[in-house]
């Protein structure tokens, strides 16, 4: 879970590094180039990860091909789409705040695809979690316009997409490596984004002066936060995972307060608070004997296994 976490803190910093990118360039560009560069860093990698996909049972493959395709390609745009949006107002927190709105989908998912058992006591931080988020979303958490409507469709969808990430890379993580799934990820995720590019007529060339963004977007949020993730979560019960990755959310507020301009409310700052205790608590909670949330045997055994 602390890698999970660390991770999650480093997807923090994608806000610094992807407000010009996001004024600058269309939303599908960032998106195909951010996939494009880790794709050819990770090249030589390839074969390899291919070979331990063809040796996966169909459900692993197609759950690889979610990942890369939703997960990673699909999110990612609607991700950038709804920062996209919140730039015209200045607010750089909501739509990084809002899409951690994905434990709610990530539970259901949890519970429906790999049997883990949740107790009834998971709800005295989940719920608590999940309100801060959402007073930490909105400046007025009681009056949402229509921009912020718009922000919240697509920050939601990615939430959605990611947490369908989170599970499914749980699930195939007793055959498939962190170094394999990253690998794979890029690998399906590369096509999706020229495919999504080509539909919304964006322009492939992001122009020099955006490149080196594009490299620290792709490499420090991307990259190195990735495969700490993937690291962490053969090691995380999906559900517990998805709350780790509420540290994005209070990274990206400090960032945003601090470099981007935004300014929080005093129920902003609760929520803050909130998010902070209810993640603290969780992971405190979580070490003791008896956690609140419990794998079913056959996903301790996947975990446990040896990747390839």
């Amino acid at each position: 879970m602390p890698l999970v976490a660390l991770a999650a803190a480093l997807w923090g910093l994608d806000g610094l590094l992807r407000k010009p990118l996001a004024t600058a360039l269309a939303p599908a560009t960032v998106v195909l180039w951010e996939h494009l560069i880790v794709f050819l860093i990770l090249l030589p990698a390839v074969p390899a990860a291919l070979r331990t996909l063809a040796s996966c049972s169909l459900g692993d493959r197609l759950s690889v091909l979610i990942i890369g395709v939703g997960s990673s390609a699909l999110a990612t745009a609607l991700f950038t789409e709804a920062f996209k949006l919140s730039a015209a107002s200045g607010d750089f927190v909501s739509p990084v705040v809002l899409q951690k709105l994905q434990p709610v989908f990530a539970v259901v998912l949890a519970v429906a695809l790999l049997g883990e058992r949740v107790r009834p006591a998971f709800a005295l931080f989940a719920v608590p979690a999940l309100g801060g988020a959402w007073l930490l979303a909105f400046a007025d958490p009681f009056g949402v316009t229509v921009r912020a409507a718009e922000v919240a469709l697509c920050a939601v969808g990615a939430a959605a997409l990611w947490a369908a990430g989170t599970v499914l890379g749980r699930r195939v993580s007793g055959s498939v490596g962190p170094r394999d799934l990253t690998v794979l990820r890029y690998c399906f995720g590369l096509p999706a984004a020229a495919v999504i590019a080509a539909q919304q007529h964006a322009p492939f060339a992001p122009g020099s002066r955006n490149l080196l963004g594009l490299v620290l977007l792709a490499l420090i949020p991307g990259l190195a936060a990735l495969r700490l993730y993937y690291v962490g979560l053969r090691a995380t019960a999906a559900s517990r995972a998805t709350f780790a990755e509420l540290a994005f959310p209070m990274t990206a507020a400090v960032i945003g307060v601090a470099f981007l301009g935004s300014h929080l409310t005093g129920t902003q700052w609760l929520g803050f608070g909130i998010v902070v205790a209810a993640v603290s608590g969780l992971s405190l909670r979580e070490r003791r004997p008896d956690p609140l949330v419990t794998e079913a045997a056959a996903a301790r055994l996947a975990a446990s296994a040896p990747s390839r």
